[in-house]
């Protein structure tokens, strides 16, 4: 199966400035207040664009994707905090699948995680995509880099204690603020999808200084994989 246009997601500058200097022919249309970029890239069809920051943003954005531009699959590239304890910064994490973890609704007798009435809250990536993903991963990075559950949740989390019950609790490999969004608008949809996140911090105390400091470099990161993904396409 080969895709006719590909979306390519970050949600911050950082996490697409790359894939937008090494477009062709690119053409800009804005909806929603956020701007995608149409163009080519490695001679397909991508339409690259920044979310922006949490799960509201990025459903807004995936939704977009698939009814103006009509995009066949989506790749959400960027960072995330480490939860489970063998990844160390610099790290990737390709999904296997995508939950909210901030979707807590125990009170009424439901697990944590689980969207009430809902067929399904645990959102699969497309096989393809995941071992096309990992496959890349591993040519560039060796053994850095793990298949796993991507944790999203609207908080950016800074401890060691949250972090414990993310990987315990719900075996998370690791947490960010938009993957499990982008999961569930492309399964409702049928559009096949993966998350590639590298690690810019351990998601505990040292979170604030690792941040700011890995966020360019894990950047570079998922830029590198994402790039060769598409070639192979």
């Amino acid at each position: 199966m080969s895709y006719q246009t590909i979306g390519v997601i970050g949600a911050m500058k950082e996490e697409i400035e790359q894939f937008h200097e090494h477009m062709e022919q690119v053409t800009e249309t804005v909806r929603a207040g956020i701007t995608f970029y149409a163009g080519g890239f490695h001679g397909k069809n991508i339409v690259l664009c920044k979310s922006g920051v949490g799960k509201v943003n990025a459903a807004v954005t995936t939704q977009i994707l698939i009814d103006t531009f009509g995009v066949d699959a989506i790749i959400f590239t960027g960072v995330a905090g480490a939860v489970d304890p063998e990844l160390n910064v610099g790290d990737i994490v390709v999904s296997t699948e995508c939950l909210q973890h901030d979707m807590d609704v125990t009170a009424l007798g439901f697990p944590r995680g689980t969207i009430p009435y809902e067929k399904t809250s645990l959102f699969v990536s497309d096989e393809r995509l995941r071992h096309l993903a990992s496959q890349v991963s591993a040519e560039i990075f060796g053994g850095r880099v793990k298949e796993g559950r991507v944790l999203s949740g609207d908080q950016f989390i800074a401890s060691r204690e949250t972090v414990g019950k993310l990987y315990t609790e719900l075996n998370g490999a690791c947490t960010e603020m938009e993957g499990a969004a982008v999961a569930q608008v492309c399964s409702m949809n049928e559009i096949p999808f993966v998350i590639i996140r590298s690690m810019s911090d351990k998601a505990d105390g040292s979170a604030e200084v690792n941040f700011a400091e890995f966020t360019v470099q894990a950047s570079e990161n998922s830029y590198r994989i994402v790039d060769q993904m598409l070639k192979q396409l």
